[in-house]
């Protein structure tokens, strides 16, 4: 048995498909009309020019960094494991430390 099926795909995803790339997404049956759609996951990231927003570096620290993007505050580290796990976990302890201390002094100069 042999069934054709239409879906409604957006012209941005059908130019990605054309291109070879991939969409991720779902299959669903719309409400009103009962016809397949298909969605896309994060649509914003197949639209033509989209760039992610950049992060701003909040502090530079020792072994990492603190940056910040609209949403969220991140901490980069990254500390040679020759020096040892016991100068490793002191060294965590004083960054995480100057991380803290450079947020708050963002917030105070912010809100002043």
């Amino acid at each position: 048995m042999l069934v054709k099926k239409y879906i409604e795909i957006p012209e941005e995803i059908l130019v990605r498909i054309s291109e070879g790339k991939s969409v991720q997404g779902g299959l669903q049956r719309d409400i009103h009309t009962g016809r397949l759609v298909f969605n896309p996951h994060d649509i914003a990231r197949y639209k033509p020019g989209y760039q992610r927003p950049p992060e701003i570096i909040i502090r530079e620290l020792e072994h990492g960094r603190v940056t910040e993007t609209p949403k969220r505050v991140k901490v980069y580290e990254s500390i040679p494991k020759k020096i040892g796990i016991a100068r490793v976990m002191s060294v965590l302890a004083r960054e995480i430390k100057a991380a803290k201390d450079a947020l708050m002094d963002r917030e105070i100069v912010n809100h002043v």
